[in-house]
Parts: C-alpha cells; sequence; structure tokens
C-alpha cells in the first residue's frame, strides 16, 4: 500500500482497520467511531482494555454514539465491511485469514486479555499492506509490538498524538517501535480514514 494515499487502501476485500486503547480510552475511542460516516467501508476492530466484568457494555455504549453498525465479536464471526467489531472481556480476538474472528482465552499478553498486540500481529498476517493499525491513549506498552508488525507487512501505522492522549505512555511506546507512524489528534482519525476509504464501496 502507496504510504502517501495514492492507491485504493480496501480494494476488494476492504482491507482492515484494528485500533487499540487503554487508560482513558472510552473518550477517545467514543470520540473516533462516532465521527466515522455511515458509508464507511472497511471492518473496524477494537480492542479497549475493560474489566472482565463489563462483557456487553461497550458495544451498547458505542452503539448508541456511532453511525455504523456495533457489534461484539463472537468466535467465527465473518468480517463485513462498515462494522465495528469489539473485543468481549476477558477473550483475545485474532483476526483470521479467511476474513473471520476467533477468540481464544490463551495466556494473557502484556497483562491483557484482550491483547492490543495479539489483534494487530493476526491482522498483519492476515491483511498485510491492507491493514491499518490505530494506537490510541494508555498505561501500558500494549500495542507497540502489533503496530510494528503490521509496519513491517507493508500496512499504515496511526498513533494518537501523544501531547493530546490522556494517558500518553501507550502511544509513546508505539511510536517508539514504530517512529514514522502517522501522528494524529483524536479529532483528526475519523476523517483520515473517511478520506482513505472514499470511494471504496
Amino acid at each position: 500500500m502507496d504510504r502517501n494515499g495514492s492507491e485504493n487502501v480496501g480494494g476488494t476485500n476492504h482491507g482492515i482497520v484494528v485500533v487499540g486503547a487503554s487508560a482513558g480510552g472510552l473518550a477517545a475511542v467514543s470520540e473516533l467511531l462516532s465521527a466515522l460516516p455511515a458509508d464507511f467501508s472497511a471492518p473496524l476492530v477494537l480492542v479497549q482494555h475493560i474489566h472482565a466484568s463489563s462483557s456487553g457494555y461497550l458495544p451498547n455504549l458505542l452503539g448508541k454514539r456511532c453511525r455504523i453498525e456495533v457489534l461484539e465479536v463472537e468466535d467465527k464471526a465473518a468480517l463485513q465491511p462498515g462494522r465495528v467489531y469489539v473485543a468481549p472481556a476477558n477473550y483475545h480476538v485474532l483476526v483470521e485469514k479467511d476474513a473471520t474472528l476467533s477468540l481464544s482465552v490463551e495466556e494473557r499478553v502484556n497483562f491483557a486479555r484482550p491483547s492490543i498486540d495479539v489483534l494487530f500481529e493476526t491482522a498483519a498476517d492476515a491483511f498485510r499492506e491492507a491493514t491499518i493499525g490505530i494506537v490510541l491513549t494508555g498505561a501500558n506498552h500494549d500495542g507497540s509490538h502489533g503496530l510494528w508488525a503490521i509496519d513491517q507487512a507493508g500496512g499504515r501505522a496511526l498513533v494518537q498524538d501523544p501531547d493530546t492522549a490522556e494517558v500518553e505512555t501507550m502511544p509513546r511506546a508505539a511510536l517508539a517501535a514504530v517512529p514514522r507512524a502517522v501522528v494524529l489528534r483524536i479529532g483528526e482519525i475519523a476523517p483520515y480514514l473517511a478520506d482513505l476509504y472514499r470511494g471504496d464501496q
């Protein structure tokens, strides 16, 4: 994929957008997703670190604020364009090469399950250069290695501007791993994505 955006990102399979957030993420994720247009054409998969007892809460909350459908990930769910898939509490989400999602209760990664790194690394493996990874606010280093994997696969790496993040640790770790990542304020991310996928219907 052309890093300057000259190539249609999605192509025939619309590509995939994967987003990771931790501490301070609810406000950031809400702002990002609520700004996506109703005709956004890519599947978007979100890992937000949440308490194990919070399953179902986040999709319901985000669904009330978004113009596209928000679903909690179910095992073997087929990715569909223009939908947001939210990782359930206490499950890793893996992107499979047949464009489905699977759930795993394997060991925590970076003390987290769901793990942003697991989502990002499997997305990079499955979608290669048609992957966009976005690291938002957070208090740990989860997502930095996965964003590096996306970059190495030829995908596109985005990071919330650490100076504007509620907690800067995670975006700074991501930038240390991928110094050439695109740095954007939270309000700039949805327009950036909409421009990339415009006309990919």
